[in-house]
């Protein structure tokens, strides 16, 4: 169709070559996409990683009262290099952007409630290319344990798919940074959920690693039982990790990120998978 109007009778010969070339350019960058993603795909797969994560024509950037917060209270950024801040900086501005904070029962989202909730996310994908977690829209903040009509009981902190939110009770989200090194936090416990069933509906290169190394994962402990044993023996995992793969999956994030060294010391295959399927190449990890 294209092709025929291009040769359409009326139309001058510089524009017939005009469009034709911009019709060619076309088609070649169409085919050239398709190979960029398959080979991506390929390489990522294989090396675990996408062929970059950062890449930003335009950064976002923090007031000082946001930046005070990272400063303040979030150790993961303290321990990021100068360019890495000003990444940091940049995907939480873009969170804070994109999604809706809302306060229930009184509780008032601040600057520093909104700032460590986005940075909690940020940290979990900043070593994905689309660290956007579709999958949440709205983050819905309680100041304590609040009741859940869809098992009619108290929750702490949950994911609705359905609704798009994610809802964290204030009180337990701040304990799980005050005590850095229990291997409990609930931020993190959630948002791992979020990106956990993100990556089940993303076809992007980095859901692709998640999903792969975390296959890679469960077939390692299916396989061997001996590893299994050990890991429920250790009680280094609370029990909860071992009542179905999700919570399992945010169990050994929780403790991935809380105590690093001991889980390389005592779980290092595991530990080496979990590395793999966040991209974690930064803050000493």
């Amino acid at each position: 169709m294209i092709l025929a109007l291009i040769q359409e009778e009326g139309i001058s010969p510089i524009l017939q070559t005009v469009l034709l070339i911009i019709f060619m350019l076309g088609m070649v960058a169409i085919v050239l996409s398709r190979f960029y993603v398959f080979f991506e795909e390929q390489y990522a797969m294989r090396m675990k990683r996408p062929f970059f994560v950062h890449f930003y024509l335009f950064k976002k950037t923090l007031n000082k009262s946001e930046r005070r917060v990272l400063n303040q209270r979030f150790g993961f950024y303290q321990k990021l290099n100068h360019i890495q801040k000003k990444r940091f900086e940049h995907r939480v501005a873009r969170f804070l952007s994109k999604k809706e904070f809302i306060g229930r029962e009184g509780f008032i989202m601040t600057d520093e409630s909104k700032v460590l909730i986005a940075a909690t996310a940020t940290m979990l994908t900043f070593g994905f290319r689309n660290y956007n977690i579709d999958l949440v829209e709205t983050i819905i903040v309680y100041p304590a344990a609040f009741y859940s009509h869809s098992n009619e009981t108290y929750h702490k902190g949950e994911l609705n798919p359905k609704l798009r939110a994610l809802v964290l009770s204030w009180e337990d989200f701040v304990h799980g940074y005050d005590i850095a090194r229990d291997n409990l936090n609930l931020g993190i416990h959630e948002f791992t959920h979020a990106i956990h069933i993100n990556s089940l509906q993303s076809t992007d290169v980095s859901a692709l690693v998640f999903k792969k190394s975390f296959e890679e994962l469960t077939d390692l402990l299916t396989a061997e039982q001996a590893l299994r044993q050990k890991l429920i023996a250790s009680k280094y995992f609370r029990p909860y990790a071992f009542t179905n793969h999700y919570e399992f999956l945010a169990v050994i994030v929780e403790t991935f990120i809380e105590t690093p060294d001991d889980f390389k010391q005592q779980f290092p295959r595991i530990y080496k998978k979990t590395k793999e399927m966040l991209n974690f190449t930064f803050a000493d990890y």
